[in-house]
């Protein structure tokens, strides 16, 4: 595959929307099962810089580890049957009158409907829904040159995998990720204040398609500078 050096060269114009990766890694060769059901709870890893995709059915709780401690995990739910219908940050935010969901807040779609529901989060808290998943653009801007792995490509090879496509890439639930809000409204990107084997646990309220990414960022200090792996699993 061609490098794209400079974000002008992104092929957005080629494009008949923005499904298409731009790169390829182990993420699209290592899905948990062909059409992405797992086997309930076993524990299953997304490896650094890697994403997976996993069905889950309405009830089923998914529950994504901070294995490290150290580690964003950029999360997407799909409606399995109709994958233009997303867990919606700035909706989800609308309705819990917070930009940062809590245990027992109800996570709505981009149709203000309840997709799934944070049911449990040993962490502090602290997680991201403001920051857009990163992406060829975002990579190039910080000054690499050449492909970086991203959660955008990690997402759509994810779907890909599964033999799913979604259109866009909407805004993730960026668990664990510490961007706090500065008094003059400007942004920090400071490592996570979570520790190893805090976890988080999301029911699904709709049957849905879960992707995540352990984020491949390693420019800036969201991950400590050192992608590592995530685990989850899924019960019934």
């Amino acid at each position: 595959m061609t490098n794209i050096t400079h974000s002008h060269d992104y092929p957005a114009c080629c494009q008949p929307d923005n499904g298409s990766s731009l790169g390829i890694n182990a993420t699209l060769k290592e899905p948990i099962s062909a059409d992405g059901t797992p086997v309930l709870g076993e524990s299953y890893t997304v490896p650094a810089r890697c994403g997976r995709a996993v069905r889950l059915k309405a009830g089923q709780v998914i529950k994504i580890v901070n294995t490290h401690g150290t580690q964003v995990c950029d999360t997407w739910l799909f409606n399995s049957e109709d994958m233009s219908e997303f867990l919606s940050m700035e909706h989800a935010r609308a309705h819990c009158n917070s930009i940062i969901p809590k245990a027992g807040d109800t996570l709505f779609s981009n149709r203000r409907r309840t997709i799934g529901t944070l049911l449990t989060d040993t962490s502090p808290g602290i997680h991201d829904t403001l920051m857009a998943a990163c992406d060829l653009h975002r990579y190039t801007n910080l000054g690499v040159e050449g492909y970086h792995d991203s959660c955008a490509d990690n997402m759509r090879l994810a779907l890909q995998a599964i033999g799913l496509r979604s259109h866009e890439v909407p805004q993730p639930f960026n668990l664990w990720m510490n961007i706090p809000v500065k008094p003059d409204y400007t942004v920090e990107w400071l490592p996570p204040v979570s520790k190893a084997g805090d976890y988080v646990e999301i029911r699904a309220d709709m049957d849905v398609i879960v992707v995540m990414s352990a984020c491949p960022q390693d420019i800036v200090p969201i991950n400590d500078l050192n992608p590592v792996e995530v685990t989850f699993s899924v019960h019934g």
